[in-house]
């Protein structure tokens, strides 16, 4: 089974996300509204996969992905925001990114490097 945070300010997401998340066999760990709270969440939690909004109140989504992406065991990240990819452009260029209107556990489990949660 995969694990995953969840980061996004929503909580109403977060729910959401939660609930498609566990009805697809994910197993999510924890729960984190910022950038730092996701930081945290992170080394504590080490989920296999952080599905991390674009937009966080404290910072850039896609500055915390490239911070994850350090770590000494970095966990596969899946950016996410209500606006598309095109609008925003190549900031998220070369990470995994799944639009919230089209978010369900096939389209996230598709993303990663080894489809499924097995």
């Amino acid at each position: 089974m995969r694990t995953v945070l969840i980061v996004d300010d929503h909580s109403t997401f977060r729910r959401f996300a939660r609930k498609l998340l566990e009805q697809a066999g994910f197993i999510v760990v924890g729960e984190a509204e910022d950038c730092a709270t996701a930081l945290e969440a992170a080394a504590m939690l080490a989920p296999d996969v952080i599905l991390l909004d674009v937009m966080l109140p404290d910072g850039s989504g896609v500055d915390l992905a490239a911070t994850l992406a350090e770590q000494a065991t970095p966990s596969t990240v899946v950016l996410t925001s209500s606006r598309s990819a095109t609008d925003l452009g190549s900031s998220i260029d070369g990470v995994a990114f799944l639009p919230k209107s089209r978010f369900s556990g096939v389209a996230f489990s598709s993303l990663l490097p080894f489809h499924g949660v097995a």
